[in-house]
């Protein structure tokens, strides 16, 4: 089994979201019908990055350096060309 960290841009306001699952496909989805609180009000969303990761610990240590200052600013430099 794999574990992913994704990242979501919203297609309405161009907003991001990251989290991790082990089913991208489906996460996608979910997020998209509105079962996620925090992204219900900006879908659609698609899929613009992910990692895949063999150990869980691994995939939510990166989904929390990810979040944070450091590692959002890490992730927008890396994505730029995504983002416009």
């Amino acid at each position: 089994m794999y574990y992913y960290i994704y990242v979501l841009q919203s297609k309405k306001d161009k907003s991001l979201y990251i989290g991790y699952t082990t089913d991208i496909k489906q996460k996608l989805e979910e997020h998209n019908k509105g079962y996620n609180k925090s992204t219900k009000l900006n879908r659609p969303y698609r899929l613009i990055f992910y990692e895949a990761f063999i150990d869980k610990k691994d995939a939510e240590n990166r989904e929390v350096f990810l979040k944070s200052g450091w590692g959002w600013r890490s992730i927008k430099k890396l994505l730029n060309n995504y983002l416009k």
